[in-house]
């Protein structure tokens, strides 16, 4: 085989794995787990998916409920190697799950702010010291290997980075890609459309079931649904409820 034909063979095989790796995650996330989650966090277990360098991450410049400006960079960046937006389609970045983790630990999961805080701080001074770079801005195989280094608890000096850490943030990231919208993250439903999930629905008639993956989106939170509409407290009225209305 002449080596322009094996180089395209080898380009072959590793696109082909590197679908496989994200549709394994689609996978293990399931259609059951994006329902579970619809009214809540749920905590799903999934293997991190690598990817070729992608676009330029949009730089982060909005204000968080918890989070300071570099957190929520070095956050993002580290969210996206775990659901990396690509030639298969958008990943974490492009659903705001680092705006799903910013509400959640202003709330829900205010108890793992101090962890989130120091390992962030660790992982942007380990990005300087070693790599001269702060974290996010430093080429996308060198956060993966950075983040390879992590699972393994190989960070020397850094044991707050360790495989702990990487876990509940693979976690949260997943939560905040694939849970209902109301919650912060899935913008766009597009955690729901990575998994052919067709949304919110107070009934599913007998040929809703059987369009199966054919069945066209809802494009709802179960907070835009009549019966499921929270309202802001002492106001009375349920016309301010929902996602749509970013509550």
């Amino acid at each position: 085989m002449s080596d322009d034909k094996k180089t395209r063979a080898d380009e072959v095989e590793a696109s082909k794995a590197h679908s496989l790796s994200r549709r394994n995650l689609l996978k293990g996330v399931g259609l059951t787990g994006a329902a579970l989650m619809t009214a809540g966090s749920g905590s799903l277990s999934a293997e991190a998916a690598a990817a070729p360098a992608g676009p330029q991450l949009i730089p982060v410049r909005e204000a968080f409920e918890t989070l300071t400006a570099l957190e929520s960079a070095t956050l993002d960046a580290f969210a996206s190697r775990i659901i990396p937006s690509d030639e298969n389609g958008p990943g974490a970045h492009e659903a705001r799950a680092v705006h799903y983790i910013d509400r959640a630990l202003a709330g829900a999961m205010s108890s793992s702010r101090e962890q989130y805080g120091a390992g962030l701080s660790s992982l942007e001074d380990y990005s300087l010291q070693e790599k001269g770079m702060s974290f996010h801005l430093l080429p996308e195989s060198e956060q993966d290997a950075i983040i390879e280094a992590m699972t393994e608890n190989a960070l020397t000096g850094y044991s707050v980075l360790n495989a702990g850490f990487f876990n509940m943030v693979r976690t949260h990231t997943i939560d905040g890609t694939f849970s209902d919208p109301y919650y912060g993250g899935n913008r766009d439903f597009i955690g729901w459309d990575l998994l052919g999930y067709p949304g919110v629905r107070a009934i599913a008639t007998p040929d809703d079931v059987s369009q199966g993956s054919r069945l066209a989106p809802s494009r709802q939170s179960a907070y835009d649904m009549p019966t499921h509409l929270k309202d802001p407290v002492g106001t009375g009225s349920s016309s301010t409820g929902g996602a749509a209305n970013g509550h």
